[in-house]
């Protein structure tokens, strides 16, 4: 039954006597299916039209707004005045923190709603302010090469899966029926490179890996409620995404019973008979795409050629209605057609906005996600009190760029690198700063006369915004948004270099990326070193807070660091042999899970999983982490299975995960579970997941590659 057929059905079934009275759809009593098809059964076919676009100049007869559903909340409000900036989305992954994950969420969904209620009240009904947000990004993080890899999970599906729906838990909250903002996961799907042919690429994926990694995430956000979905530019084996059917229609409609709205990335119906050359004209792609399951254009493909289309028997009325009436419930759940007082956010204003709660949450999101790669004879921490000089150097020190990321809200208190260490130490401390290298010169530098007087130097080098990201964006970066290698840049190393052999005193490298970058090159300059990320507004306060001791580092690498793309498939390949650490063989710089504390942990097993397991069975390990280092510290438990020796089947992979903090002595019981059903594979044979039979191993540790207990199973 068409779905459009269903809610009428229950329209008419439900819509009472009492409701005649009024409007059914400003009826707040009446469910969001019944309210939206009744809005539905009063427009006209242009005004339904005009509302397939994501630029809506609303209808005064029926009191629908204007309305432009773009809006951006990858790591904080964004391109919408003043936000709070979380770290990048690389950094929220590297928390491995799924609480501080949703209270990011339901931070950023309160100023959302903060924004709009203030936006509103002045008559503004444009970009950015709306309540649909076009996050989080769930793709893949395949190949460190992609610039836009940044703005993801990281390269595991579990990961990637929790993460993100622990993030659409806290930006749409859990009121029934109604939405706090409507989050949406992209980009759907296999997407994830290379940037500049974005929108002629064609991704070749066989069913396994297109069904065991590539849809993962988005199954996952499906089955939990994210509200829309957006489609990539690319195609699909074949075919253009915003126009496969067996993706959108077959796979997200039917298989997962999706209810939510799909919504094309910018252009994406454009390139369909465009760049792409898949369909002949406008018009046909606007047909195609309503068949397909699209029910929201980001351009003006669907408000032009819908009623034409339908005048040439292309699609039926019926079809159109059935894409415009999720976006309908979509606008009910958000309140749109509700008296403004009876919505629970309606008293969110200014102080909503980047209030204390926020900034604090900025900051701690932003030490959890720094991770230490090195620390040689325990530099770190730093005894403030031994501390009388300081030298803050290197050319993203004062960088609003590396804190910022992509995709990001502005603030006027973006705390720097250099001006967080300046802040966190006595007025009586020296601290320096000087910028100390360019882009490229790799000659000359700045700084190093006064950091070898200093009792300590803190260089931060590394990448930024304009190097990597999204095509466009990043104007500096030398294939249109991608990198090429793994490579610093060389002004940077050897800016290191020459410090090194300038100054005996420690040497503390920050890098700031946001993908895997060649470490080794500055290994042996630093005495410590520090990933970053692009650690949001309050970069340089947590930065302060590791270096001096009064947390611990604990982030976690989302992603593996390779010595050399040489060691991967080409770009292009998107086959998943030979990549990330599931199905990676060869030796690596860190491995995935990876990251340095100030304390020390041992693992002993407490319970040992079954010897066997039927497929409603849950696998359960337990083992006793302990303390034993000196000072508190957060350890991630992490729990991978190993799966029999299959051709397709992942070397290892993340299936569970704990953040524990201990005081120094203390142990915790960690109990890891795994639903068997979490270890069925696709099946090409018989197109349906297949839990593969035979022995199976669960075990724990700090990473992938540091595996501490083990225990071995049978799946009958």
């Amino acid at each position: 039954m068409r779905p459009i057929i269903f809610f009428i059905l229950v329209y008419s079934c439900f819509f009472t006597a009492e409701a005649t009275a009024q409007d059914a759809y400003k009826n707040t009593s009446l469910a969001p299916e019944v309210r939206a098809a009744d809005l539905l059964h009063r427009l006209t076919l242009k005004e339904k039209a005009m509302l397939l676009g994501y630029s809506n100049t609303g209808i005064p007869r029926l009191a629908i707004p204007a309305y432009n559903w773009w809006s951006e909340g990858l790591h904080g409000v964004a391109r919408a005045g003043e936000a709070t900036v979380f770290p990048q989305a690389i950094g929220i992954a590297a928390t491995f923190d799924r609480n501080l994950v949703q209270q990011i969420g339901s931070a950023i969904s309160t100023e959302a709603r903060a924004k709009y209620n203030l936006a509103t009240a002045r008559g503004n009904r444009g970009m950015y302010v709306g309540l649909t947000y076009w996050s989080p990004n769930i793709n893949i993080f395949r190949d460190p090469r992609w610039g836009r890899g940044q703005e993801t999970y990281g390269e595991d599906p579990y990961l990637t899966g929790e993460t993100g729906m622990a993030y659409v838990l806290g930006m749409q909250d859990t009121l029934p029926g109604k939405l706090k903002i409507a989050a949406a996961a992209k980009h759907f799907v296999a997407h994830s490179g290379p940037e500049q042919v974005r929108d002629t690429f064609n991704s070749i994926v066989i069913e396994e890996d297109l069904h065991d990694t590539y849809l993962y995430a988005f199954g996952k956000l499906a089955h939990n409620g994210v509200a829309g979905v957006m489609t990539a530019y690319n195609r699909l084996n074949g075919v253009p995404v915003s126009v496969n059917a067996p993706m959108v229609r077959q796979t997200l409609r039917d298989r997962w019973d999706f209810k939510g709205y799909v919504v094309t990335d910018c252009g994406a119906l454009d390139d369909v008979f465009g760049p792409h050359h898949y369909l002949r004209s406008s018009e046909e792609t606007a047909a195609a795409a309503i068949k397909t399951g699209i029910n929201l254009d980001c351009s003006d493909v669907l408000q032009t050629d819908v009623e034409k289309a339908i005048k040439d028997k292309l699609i039926t009325d019926a079809d159109v209605d059935s894409a415009l009436l999720p976006l309908l419930v979509t606008q009910m759940k958000l309140g749109f057609y509700d008296p403004e007082l009876s919505s629970p956010y309606h008293s969110y204003r200014e102080d909503s906005i980047h209030n204390v709660a926020h900034i604090a949450l900025a900051r701690k999101a932003a030490e959890e996600s720094m991770v230490l790669l090195q620390n040689e004879h325990h530099t770190l921490p730093l005894n403030p009190g031994k501390i009388n000089s300081i030298m803050v150097t290197g050319p993203n020190a004062a960088s609003l760029d590396a804190l910022a990321g992509s995709y990001h809200g502005v603030t006027s208190q973006m705390v720097s690198f250099v001006e967080g260490i300046t802040a966190s130490v006595g007025k009586g401390v020296r601290v320096e700063y000087d910028m100390g290298a360019g882009e490229t010169d790799t000659v000359h530098f700045g700084g190093i006369w006064c950091a070898g007087n200093a009792d300590v130097t803190i260089a931060v080098v590394g990448l930024l915004p304009v190097n990597e990201g999204e095509a466009g964006d990043a104007f500096l970066s030398p294939a249109g948004g991608d990198r090429v290698s793994l490579s610093l840049p060389a002004s940077h190393v050897a800016y290191l270099r020459a410090l090194r052999r300038a100054v005996k005193t420690p040497i503390i490298a920050v890098v700031t990326a946001g993908s895997a970058v060649d470490i080794a090159a500055i290994a042996p300059y630093a005495d410590a070193i520090i990933l970053a990320w692009y650690p949001g507004e309050q970069g340089g306060n947590a930065l302060a807070d590791i270096v001096f001791g009064k947390t611990s580092p604990s982030g976690r690498l989302p992603v593996t660091f390779y010595r050399s793309v040489t060691d991967i498939p080409v770009f292009t390949d998107y086959s998943m042999q030979g990549r990330t650490y599931r199905y990676f063989r060869g030796q690596v710089q860190y491995p995935f899970g990876y990251g340095l504390s100030y304390s020390t942990f041992t693992y002993e097993p407490v319970q040992m999983p079954d010897a066997k397991y039927n497929d409603d069975d849950t696998i359960s390990m337990a083992c006793r982490v302990t303390n034993t280092g000196s000072m508190c510290a957060d350890e991630i438990v992490q729990a991978y299975i190993s799966y029999p020796l299959e051709g397709h089947l992942p070397i290892k992979e993340l299936k569970d995960f704990e953040r524990i903090t201990l005081a120094p002595g203390e142990s915790k019981v960690v109990t890891l579970r795994v639903p068997v059903e979490e270890l069925k594979k696709w099946d090409s044979k018989h197109s349906a997941d297949k839990l593969y039979r035979g022995r199976y191993t669960l075990s724990a540790g700090p990473n992938s590659a540091d595996l501490r207990v083990n225990g071995s199973f049978l799946v009958k």
